[in-house]
């Protein structure tokens, strides 16, 4: 069994340099294809972080009234964070809202005086929830209107929900998730399909290069894994070189792009390249692997009839 992979590995090589445009050729779209595949990797990474942070500033604030009393607000506080949508929810007093008041104002010398001039804080407590994703903000907005209609009081505890207000930078943040997204999937997905098809066209012309040979194996007996066998190591060889190739043209990029991604984005691509090496080597290679050799399987399955 040793001897005859030996000897199927061997003829592999023999046939991956005996035809090296041929080869050439599908190295390129491969290596093209996987550079494609770990660009979106990296750029995926890098739109993710970066929406991470506009999703924190993006929420849906609940302003109660001055007079609401503390157990209903308490109350909705509770039935808000039990939504499995809701990642977080930040409670602010009717104290600390006038405290940040003061602050954001310190300058306003019209509002301190206003403000001063009354005999009770005027602001109410408000609660700032965000959600797991942006699409689940009209859901959760939903929710706390329906609590609003539902509340027994003979005063409305809410005073204001602020979904309206920033549903537009809701709706623009989920279109540019999703778009990026169904972008990334076609330009793979037509990228793999050409590396497929390239590939395969390859080890066909190389299976009609090396007909006689095969017709003289046939003749002596040999077995149809030890004819097949050297053209399926061809198609392994084509997606191990093609990942390596891919890794050593992004590197140099990503050295460059580094420092200048976490100056705009506070992420360093370089870095999360670097500490990542292994998942990212072994999903590029693995890839081209597969990719080499599901073609070179498909194009033994058809053009060699043994």
């Amino acid at each position: 069994m040793l001897t005859a992979i030996r000897r199927i590995t061997r003829a592999g090589f023999v046939g991956f340099w005996r035809s090296a445009y041929v080869s050439l050729a599908s190295i390129f779209v491969i290596t093209i294809t996987l550079f494609v595949i770990g660009s979106t990797m990296f750029i995926d990474q890098l739109l993710a972080t970066s929406l991470q942070t506009i999703q924190k500033k993006v929420d849906i604030n609940v302003y109660f009234e001055p007079n609401a009393p503390q157990e209903e607000i308490d109350a909705l506080k509770k039935a808000v964070e039990a939504l499995p949508e809701v990642a977080h929810v930040t409670y602010t007093s009717r104290e600390d809202a006038l405290i940040k008041y003061r602050e954001k104002n310190k300058n306003n010398e019209i509002a301190l005086q206003a403000l001063s001039e009354l005999d009770e804080n005027p602001l109410g407590a408000d609660i700032a929830i965000q959600a797991k994703e942006t699409s689940q903000y009209e859901g959760i907005a939903r929710f706390i209107e329906e609590q609003r209609e539902l509340s027994t009081a003979d005063t409305p505890i809410i005073n204001k929900v602020t979904y309206n207000d920033n549903k537009e930078s809701i709706d623009t943040l989920t279109s540019i998730i999703n778009a990026v997204e169904r972008v990334s999937f076609i330009i793979m997905v037509v990228l793999i399909i050409a590396a497929v098809l390239i590939t395969f066209n390859t080890i066909r012309l190389a299976i009609y290069t090396a007909r006689e040979e095969i017709a003289i194996m046939r003749l002596v007996g040999a077995s149809n894994m030890f004819i097949r066998g050297p053209f399926m190591v061809q198609g392994v060889m084509y997606g191990l070189v093609g990942g390596i190739f891919a890794i050593l043209i992004i590197y140099p990029i990503l050295t460059w792009l580094g420092p200048r991604t976490e100056a705009f984005f506070e992420f360093n691509l370089l870095t999360y390249f670097i500490s990542n090496f292994s998942y990212i080597f072994l999903t590029l290679v693995g890839i081209g692997v597969v990719l080499g050799l599901v073609s070179s399987v498909l194009a033994v399955a058809r053009y060699l009839r043994v």
